[in-house]
């Protein structure tokens, strides 16, 4: 059947000799107002007129009218089609003294979102299997035990009441967290200190919602660092303090006096891949107490970590109820289970939940229930156990591959945990062509500049959770071979 118009037609009450003006006057109004989009097809003259109750010369001139005027465009043998502008290049200028701002200068955004928002962006299509960072691997899940869970989650809704849930989380969940995180982190919570997010990017808004006064906040960031966490406080006004880092995490000695919130990642700096010592851990802690700061603990992938004796926690460590710890589900499990969970001090717990009410009142009680019965029945620590010597193998694969093949143009930096490790440049005069290599060799590599501030570290951080260690093996070597067979290359 032909499709009719994706709205009603008024033409009652019209005397005939008004019939094909008021038609015009409607569907060109339409067209203006983009209810009708480019390239829709109209109904043919015939079908129209045969709806509408009116002579089919009468539609067929409100469509010549259309013609004529360059909404509509006659096409052979096939319906006639809106042609409304494609871009905002062909649409009519505004009249003198009515021009449209633009992002960067509209008073109605606000000032903070008028720059576009920092991205890690891949500039050419890139495979599902790559080497992007922060993808975990699927053919080892348990896909059989979540579709059964997820159907017992599904069953369980229908007999009970639709209703909205608790906005910490639905208590199974906090209860297995709580027990997760003890288990395989050391850290000391209980469910009542728990708050389940849609993801850690939420963890990290709601937190600068509670602790940034706009224009007052000073909040350190790492530098190299993870650009969502820099974004969320951006957004909420905070006075930003990029702290470089080097091969122990987070440089103590350069936290400005005035900071109050410290975001880190310690177990596995996020792009870097070193892992914080002990003893920065405890100055870190110490300096915070001194500034009277509060610390946001981000072990995105801190379930695998590779060391025979781990870093504990800061939250572990934490003595004057001064960390949040964020923990996320993207990486153990899957970035589409968008969970994540912020373990809180006492003092912020009620504070928080009520942030979290104010701007997500309530979770997925699906998901949610789906993943407290994965938790609880043992598949997480199961699939993180079959995990955790997988993605080591990967790590060693990369690793032994870029000391083998590229060690002349790049030096893998120290740490051994998560989905994914960073190599600096050698040479800042190789750099242009070892991150071309890169993209054509090792799709999905991102160049270290791009988490970047201040900081302008030449490097590449290469994810190698999607990937198998022949693969692996065989990418590194093809970049090896591309570099050395290039002539004038500096080693």
């Amino acid at each position: 059947m032909e499709p009719v118009l994706p709205f009603e037609l008024k033409l009652e009450g019209i005397r005939p000799g008004g019939l094909t003006k008021a038609l015009h006057r409607q569907l060109r109004a339409a067209i203006i107002a983009r209810r009708l989009p480019d390239r829709f097809a109209l109904p043919s003259t015939r079908r129209l007129a045969d709806i509408l109750g009116v002579g089919r010369n009468t539609v067929i001139a409100a469509y010549d009218l259309l013609v004529s005027e360059g909404h509509a465009l006659a096409r052979p043998g096939a319906r006639m089609v809106v042609t409304g502008p494609a871009d905002a290049a062909q649409r009519k200028p505004l009249p003198e003294g009515g021009a449209q701002p633009s992002r960067q200068t509209d008073p109605r955004i606000a000032k903070v979102w008028r720059q576009p928002a920092e991205r890690l962006v891949h500039s050419v299509p890139i495979p599902a299997r790559c080497f992007r960072t922060g993808v975990p691997e699927d053919r080892h899940f348990d896909h059989d035990a979540w579709r059964r869970l997820t159907a017992r989650a599904l069953r369980d809704a229908a007999r009970s009441p639709f209703n909205y849930g608790p906005p910490a989380g639905l208590p199974a969940l906090r209860e297995a967290i709580a027990g997760h995180v003890a288990f395989v982190r050391a850290v000391v919570c209980g469910p009542e200190d728990l708050i389940v997010t849609s993801g850690a990017q939420q963890a990290f808004d709601l937190l600068a919602r509670l602790l940034v006064t706009p224009g007052r906040t000073r909040v350190v960031v790492e530098d190299p660092g993870f650009p969502a966490t820099r974004a969320a406080f951006a957004a909420a006004g905070a006075l930003l303090a990029p702290v470089p880092v080097d091969e122990q995490g987070l440089r103590i000695d350069c936290l400005p006096n005035d900071a109050k919130v410290i975001c880190v990642t310690p177990s596995h700096q996020s792009p870097t891949g070193v892992v914080m010592s002990a003893a920065r851990r405890a100055e870190l802690l110490q300096r915070a107490r001194t500034l009277g700061a509060v610390v946001i603990e981000d072990d995105y992938d801190g379930e695998f970590l590779f060391d025979a004796h781990p870093q504990d926690a800061l939250q572990t460590l934490d003595c004057d109820e001064r960390v949040f710890y964020v923990g996320t589900f993207s990486k153990s499990l899957f970035p589409d289970l968008r969970k994540g969970f912020v373990v809180a001090p006492p003092w912020a717990r009620e504070a928080l939940i009520d942030v979290k009410r104010s701007t997500d009142s309530h979770g997925d009680r699906l998901t949610q229930a789906a993943l407290a019965a994965f938790i609880a029945e043992g598949h997480l620590a199961r699939h993180i156990r079959r995990m955790r010597p997988i993605y080591a193998q990967r790590r060693q694969a990369l690793e032994r591959g870029l000391e083998r093949h590229l060690a002349q143009w790049l030096q893998v930096l120290p740490g051994n945990a998560g989905l994914h490790l960073s190599a600096r440049v050698l040479k800042g005069s190789s750099a242009a062509a070892i991150f071309q290599a890169a993209r054509d060799h090792l799709p999905g590599a991102v160049p270290l500049s791009a988490y970047a501030v201040n900081e302008r570290t030449q490097g590449l951080c290469i994810g190698y959770g999607c990937m198998e260690v022949d693969p692996i093996a065989r990418a590194v070597r093809a970049m090896g071979r591309a570099l050395a067979g290039q002539p004038g290359l500096p080693p």
